[in-house]
């Protein structure tokens, strides 16, 4: 089956399917518009069944991870040093990331197509198992010959057999980050006396839950403003940007499913929305009110609310980065997910900086985020 890239309207419009309609608002209304530090191009690949958004970046930095690897690699690690206060030990992770980025500069990673990219912080590649990769590859190689190809979120859990195909079809494997997963939510979260707590937390809590299918512009610009309340301000300015447009967007095309929390006057005070995609669910949008106590736990009732959701659909539960310890003591466990990068059509120098760079994330890397539990 012939594999194709799509990007106009019509076309769009006529295949009708959820990652068109995806597209198809990122290309009406400019990526900027929808998330305000991403400027690439999202274009639709087509082929057989399978139905993958496109994301195309021109190597440019200080934009958010979900579209520059620059900005995965280094920028958001650079930030991370910043907020764990490290001490003595952060000076060797400054000198680490200064030759990661060495290395990006001259293999030039960050011009870059990624494949079944959903500009999230998880791309979760739902029922596409990596069927038709190499002749996608081959597609995308010959219509962008100075970019490498990638595919992100590839692990072992959400998506076992797209990793095995990678892997088959001779990707490099660059590893991202551990993220922490939960097999059954009714078995390993459930039940948690962590997980009560946070349940006896909301009924106290005199907060209003909702589950809109539609966001009132109102609402789109409240819940913008409390993402960035705690991910870009209070964490890194590489966290995608969403903007009321993304948030509106979002639910209208089904991508997220929100959960509101109101207080008595009707405020949102806490949010969560939850992407489903192949039998597991992950939140890659949460916020709340960061200038209220916190003993009014707002971040855990929200995540609370996202993870029942997922149980309530039957989901496997994908808690991405970050907040180890919170996650462990409600069921998770870690897992590493990587990049799948391919750049055979590329020169020998950039080939060889991304495997040099490889062979030192996977020797280095991995080990310090399982002993460490990062």
């Amino acid at each position: 089956m012939t594999a194709e890239l799509l990007s106009d309207s019509a076309a769009l419009a006529a295949d009708g399917s959820p990652a068109a309609r995806h597209v198809a608002a990122f290309r009406a209304q400019g990526t900027p518009a929808l998330i305000a530090n991403a400027a690439c191009e999202v274009m639709l690949l087509r082929q057989g069944a399978a139905r993958l958004p496109v994301t195309i970046d021109d190597g440019s930095r200080g934009r958010s991870y979900v579209s520059s690897p620059h900005s995965t690699y280094v920028l958001y690690p650079r930030d991370e040093i910043g907020l764990m206060g490290l001490g003595g030990v952060r000076y060797v992770a400054e000198g680490v990331l200064g030759l990661i980025a060495g290395l990006m500069r001259a293999s030039r990673l960050s011009r870059a197509v990624h494949l079944d990219n959903w500009l999230l912080s998880t791309s979760l590649h739902g029922d596409w198992q990596g069927e038709g990769l190499a002749q996608m590859r081959r597609l995308l190689a010959a219509r962008y010959p100075d970019h490498f190809i990638a595919i992100r979120s590839v692990d072992a859990w959400t998506c076992p057999a797209l990793l095995d195909a990678v892997r088959a079809d001779g990707w490099t494997l660059l590893p991202a980050r551990q993220v922490w997963v939960t097999d059954d939510l009714e078995r390993d979260w459930r039940v948690r006396s962590h997980t009560k707590a946070d349940a006896r937390m909301l009924r106290r809590s005199g907060l209003t839950l909702e589950r809109p299918e539609r966001i009132a512009p109102s609402d789109a610009a409240r819940i913008a403003e409390l993402y960035h309340q705690l991910y870009v301000a209070r964490y890194s300015a590489i966290n995608p940007r969403f903007t009321p447009a993304f948030v509106t967007m979002s639910a209208e095309t089904g991508l997220l499913a929100y959960s509101l929390l109101r207080n008595p006057a009707g405020e949102v005070m806490a949010f969560a929305a939850l992407r489903c995609a192949g039998g597991v669910g992950t939140v890659p949008l949460m916020g709340y009110d960061t200038a209220r106590p916190q003993e009014e736990a707002l971040y855990r009732i929200a995540s609370y609310c996202a993870t029942a959701l997922a149980l309530e659909r039957g989901l496997r539960f994908h808690g991405s980065a970050g907040a180890s310890q919170f996650k462990r003591n409600r069921g998770a466990r870690g897992i590493i997910e990587y990049m799948a990068v391919d750049g055979r059509h590329l020169s020998a120098p950039r080939r060889a900086a991304l495997a040099v760079l490889a062979a030192g994330l996977n020797r280095f890397m991995v080990p310090m985020l399982e002993s460490r539990g990062w």
